[in-house]
């Protein structure tokens, strides 16, 4: 076997090339990418890279975590929040395995992230070496791309392939492991560039079809989704919202390109908007249970199904099992640009009836919340947290939803100021996810107020990682919506069956007792008259600091599908 403590010299690096061992090299490479943050759990499979990211000029920042799960989610949430692949390092073995929840996560979401493993040593391959494991095949499935790098000089193009591939449309994860004795091995090659290529330009006669299809709708929606926001075609997005008058809604990392309050802001008329519309275009975002497979409207008898236009950022995110009238993929600004013009060359489309029938209904709708986000109800009702929340949010607070019921209620109440300023579980539905997303989003932003929502479920995936808060002074404010139960599968199961089982955790458990022992701050609130005063010491804080609400437990989320 190699002895990795007497290896030779790296070899001399001509002109335009760099030298070092594997982890100097995988470092300059994600570091040409735009990478500023390692994040990791310490594992001598990787330690090539702890050496690469110490040794570099400037040093990479390392963020180690309490288990492998956080420092995944961490690098995905980097990704969204950053739209540059974020970097997560995981030993080999369980390390990896620890990880593929989020690289999963990252998939489904299409965050562009890259996760380096380590693997058991190639010259002992077969001889049941420490956490001798093939990941590659595991990980596969989750992944634009899993494989192996087999040799220190296969580490420059690999990497360099990795960090293209996964900020490239679609984006998504990208693994790689590398084996130890070749971690510790040297190469020499070209300086990494890191460069990514923009999306295509889009099918003028897909973008004529759809400009036309909008020309004769007379009650449309405009949905725009995560991978709006993920191609930087946010601006392109509102310009098309509101020179065209179109009333639109959001979900996921699209929220907040039509800013909370905007009179095309149709999220509050929902239920109108996607029954009554003649047409639904819907853009970076998949046709899932979260948009009803892509059927809208059609419910009552006599109705027709609304005619769907489906826009993507890459062809094989184009729906294959909606009905479509129309679809086209590209680089998402150039689509809505090439879009807006096709239409302006023509009468401009006059949709104002339909908006205010819209505006109309977000008003009643808003005026009835205000009856809950006011609440008085003992046990405290959900929605008085975010009465009292959402006013003390600034425009580009970074709201983190981790949990079933309550963040639920979140993606009700809460609309976003700015684009990019809101993570949630997406489409996988991974609990678990928010400490990572906290930590990445602290220093992602780190003048912005972050704020993690947290079902006292979720909390129990992924606490322990306060420490990690804690120790490298990442102040958090943490809201918990704790009604001791899950109450995602309580009342499902009581509709079922009469009857739940396995869904009670321990009553009013003093989560911020532990956020305390960990080194935060917290405090537990049974008065909803407190919960004001309570978020204005934890944001005053400059601590991670939990604010652990006691709620009511029949006071579910109403919900119209179990995403099946």
């Amino acid at each position: 076997m190699t002895d990795i403590t007497d290896l030779p010299e790296a070899p001399v690096a001509g002109p335009g090339e760099i030298s070092g061992h594997a982890g100097e090299l995988a470092v300059a490479v994600a570091r040409a990418h735009g990478v500023e943050t390692m994040f990791t759990l310490s594992g001598a499979h990787v330690f090539p890279m702890y050496d690469g990211a110490v040794k570099a000029d400037p040093p990479m920042r390392l963020l180690d975590v309490r288990h492998e799960q956080t420092a995944a989610f961490a690098a995905e949430a980097t990704g969204k929040l950053t739209r540059v692949p974020g970097l997560a390092v995981l030993t080999a073995g369980p390390g990896v395995t620890n990880g593929v929840s989020a690289i999963a996560q990252a998939q489904f979401a299409g965050s562009p992230m890259v996760v380096v493993g380590g693997r058991a040593p190639q010259n002992r391959w077969g001889s049941g070496s420490l956490q001798e494991l093939d990941q590659p095949p595991i990980v596969e499935s989750v992944a634009k791309l899993a494989r192996t790098l087999p040799t220190a000089a296969d580490m420059l193009d690999g990497m360099d392939d990795a960090f293209r591939s996964a900020g490239s449309s679609h984006r998504g994860p990208v693994f790689v492991d590398v084996p130890m004795d070749e971690f510790f091995s040297s190469a020499a090659g070209p300086a990494p560039v890191g460069e990514v290529s923009r999306g295509a330009d889009p099918d003028p006669d897909a973008v004529s079809a759809i400009a036309s299809l909008l020309a004769a709708a007379s009650r449309p929606v405009l949905i725009l989704g995560t991978d709006v926001w993920a191609d930087g075609a946010e601006t392109a997005a509102l310009r098309f919202v509101e020179d065209l008058g179109i009333p639109a809604i959001t979900n996921g990392m699209g929220r907040g390109i039509v800013p909370g309050g905007h009179r095309l802001l149709a999220t509050k008329a929902r239920g109108q908007a996607l029954n009554g519309a003649d047409l639904v275009v819907v853009v970076g975002t998949p046709l899932d249970f979260r948009l009803g497979y892509g059927v809208f409207g059609g419910k009552e008898e006599g109705s027709t199904p609304a005619r769907v236009v489906h826009i993507a950022d890459s062809p094989g995110q184009v729906s294959s099992h909606a009905t479509l009238a129309a679809s086209t993929s590209g680089d998402l600004s150039s689509v809505l640009d090439a879009l807006q013009h096709a239409l302006e060359r023509g009468p401009k489309p006059d949709w104002t009836a339909w908006v205010s029938d819209l505006q109309a209904t977000v008003d009643r709708t808003t005026a009835r919340d205000r009856a809950l986000l006011t609440a008085e109800a003992d046990p405290i009702h959900p929605a008085r947290i975010y009465g009292e929340l959402v006013p003390r949010l600034a425009d580009d607070a970074v709201v983190i939803g981790d949990g079933g019921d309550f963040v639920s209620f979140a993606g009700k109440f809460v609309e976003p100021q700015r684009p990019g300023g809101w993570l949630d579980p997406g489409p996988y539905g991974c609990l678990g996810a928010g400490l990572g997303a906290a930590i990445a989003a602290r220093i992602a932003r780190p003048s912005a107020q972050v704020v993690l929502l947290l079902g006292d479920g979720a909390a129990g995936f992924s606490l322990m990682d306060v420490d990690t808060l804690v120790r490298h002074n990442l102040p958090v404010v943490m809201v918990m919506g704790n009604n001791s139960a899950w109450g995602l599968e309580k009342g499902p199961m009581q509709m079922l069956y009469g009857y739940d089982v396995a869904a009670d955790l321990a009553p009013q458990t003093r989560y911020d007792d532990v956020v305390k022992a960990l080194g935060g701050g917290g405090e537990t609130v049974t008065d909803p008259r407190q919960i004001g005063p309570v978020l204005d010491r934890a944001f005053a804080a400059g601590t991670p600091y939990l604010v652990n609400v006691i709620t009511d437990v029949e006071a579910a989320y109403p919900r119209a599908t179990f995403g099946i």
